[in-house]
């Protein structure tokens, strides 16, 4: 083997330590990379953690959320056929303004029965007020004839006492024969006849005052009648008054007007149609009272309270659009308890299902205003449970 020549000895050594110093290089920058890259990465996190612990962290969210509001539902308080129809759905309509019309021919006819009756029982006091005086009157009469039948007793008893005198003055005479049979016959005959007018006269004495006596029973039931009472307050007439007023509402109830602020919804009610009284005929949406109604899961109310901030989105209107609201309450039980099979987990095969609760929310009336939301509308809510009014909490309750 032939000897090496030192000049390529020298430049392989030359080489090696080239190669060793870049590869030193190129090592030191990488960790150089490495710690710039940590120390980004650390940053980024320090930064995402100091953002998610002042925006995100207390706050909770859920996307099971709708729009739902009190609405009016229009009913009809008389029977009777539809004469006009003056809203259609989707109208914005407000309170006091005419929906419906129904024919008012019946009802005005109620009405003037019930005046006439009305009438009839004014007059009815009337008569009965009038014959009070009527029978005091008679009262009077009465005692008028009793005094007469006194005074018809008074000189029959004087024409018996004559009579009885004649007669014995006549037996008396009978056995001296001054006296003849025939006039003692006619002096018997006369005291007889005057003891009959005496016993009628006391009779007719008991007459007149058993018709006096009627007399002030018809005065007494003819003021119980009066006594006490007005024409506005007797019975009759109050009772004719209140049938007036009930006919008068019948006729005022023909026209239907709007009892809130609203849109005009699922109207079922069409010209000439006869609808019943408490039928639906249409549902007004009042836009500006909505609320909505979060389904929080169970495990998200560890914190939640009442009057806590709450914002929410709609799709309706896109992530732009950004409501403002507070928790007002909560739901008196899950969905499940109150559906219509709920469900029975008293069995062997039971899995526990996280359940839902309702978190009512009231929004505010001016961005309401300004961004009119609709019933049955989903929406994404989150609730900061870091803020909020320090109200009680009605979990416990």
């Amino acid at each position: 083997m032939a000897d090496a020549n030192p000049n390529e000895i020298v430049a392989e050594d030359s080489a090696d330590m080239t190669n060793e110093a870049s590869s030193a290089d190129k090592s030191a920058k990488r960790k150089k990379l490495f710690l710039i890259l940590g120390a980004v990465v650390l940053v980024v996190a320090i930064l995402w953690g100091a953002w998610y612990f002042l925006t995100q962290a207390g706050r909770v969210h859920t996307d099971n959320a709708y729009v739902g509001a009190d609405t009016a539902q229009v009913t009809p308080l008389v029977a009777g056929a539809v004469k006009e129809v003056r809203v259609g759905g989707t109208q914005v309509v407000h309170k006091g303004d005419i929906l419906v019309v129904i024919d008012d021919a019946d009802a005005k006819v109620d009405v003037a029965t019930a005046k006439a009756a009305l009438f009839a029982a004014q007059q009815k006091f009337g008569q009965a007020t009038a014959n009070v005086g009527t029978a005091r009157a008679q009262v009077q009469a009465r005692g008028a004839d009793i005094a007469q039948a006194r005074a018809k007793a008074a000189d029959a008893a004087a024409q018996l006492e004559r009579a009885r005198i004649d007669l014995a003055r006549r037996e008396a005479l009978i056995g001296s024969g001054a006296v003849s049979g025939e006039e003692l016959s006619s002096a018997r005959a006369a005291f007889a006849a005057a003891r009959a007018a005496r016993d009628l006269a006391a009779a007719g004495i008991v007459t007149a005052q058993a018709t006096r006596t009627s007399a002030q029973s018809d005065v007494v039931a003819t003021e119980a009648l009066t006594r006490g009472t007005s024409i506005s307050t007797t019975p009759d007439v109050a009772s004719a008054k209140a049938r007036l007023d009930k006919a008068m509402l019948d006729l005022s109830r023909t026209v239907i007007r709007a009892p809130i602020d609203g849109i005009v919804t699922n109207r079922q009610v069409q010209v000439g149609q006869r609808v019943a009284a408490g039928a639906p005929i249409m549902t007004l949406v009042p836009l500006a009272q909505v609320y909505v109604d979060a389904n929080f899961k169970e495990s998200q109310f560890s914190k939640v309270k009442i009057g806590q901030p709450v914002e929410l989105s709609s799709d309706f209107y896109g992530g732009d659009v950004v409501y403002h609201g507070r928790v007002s309450g909560y739901a008196g039980g899950t969905g499940a308890a109150f559906s219509l099979i709920p469900a029975q987990n008293a069995t062997g095969n039971w899995i526990k299902v996280v359940q839902r609760l309702p978190v009512r929310v009231t929004l505010d009336p001016r961005e309401l205003r300004d961004h009119p939301l609709r019933v049955g509308l989903s929406m994404d809510a989150t609730i900061d449970t870091r803020g909020g009014d320090t109200r009680e909490d009605n979990r416990g309750q």
